[in-house]
């Protein structure tokens, strides 16, 4: 029977990378750290690109680009969701329904789409339940 995936949303990475995050970045690379060893990481384009973006030019101290592309072919030997016209509709949908922003409700139709069970987030926090997906802040 497969491992059950585990869906990572771009804040946990950024910290995992960022060297000013502190105690999250250490929390962070745990996490990350156990979900290599299991095999059980997935992420999605959007996730990717915003890990790029964040660690070029969102952070106190950027990593050079050449580090960043790295980064973001490492991590593309996870499991990746590609989304697509319907998914952007589905996220539409999935951001009325549970009062999400869109940004937030593309990640979660990305985690359904991976087939994970759980979303790794900080910043994402649903008013209801959200069907089939269990939302952590590994921080908390």
């Amino acid at each position: 029977m497969a491992a059950e995936k585990i869906f990572v949303d771009t804040s946990v990475l950024v910290h995992a990378h960022d060297l000013d995050s502190g105690v999250k970045r250490a929390i962070a690379e745990h996490v990350l750290r156990q979900l290599w060893q299991d095999q059980t990481g997935a992420l999605s384009t959007q996730v990717l690109q915003e890990l790029y973006l964040a660690l070029t030019s969102g952070i106190a101290s950027p990593v050079p680009r050449r580090a960043a592309r790295d980064l973001v072919h490492a991590y593309s030997v996870w499991p990746v969701a590609t989304l697509d016209a319907a998914d952007v509709v589905a996220a539409s949908d999935c951001e009325e329904r549970y009062r999400l922003s869109f940004r937030e409700a593309m990640i979660v139709v990305a985690a359904r789409k991976s087939s994970a069970t759980l979303l790794l987030s900080d910043g994402l926090r649903p008013y209801r339940p959200i069907t089939g997906l269990e939302i952590q802040n590994p921080f908390a």
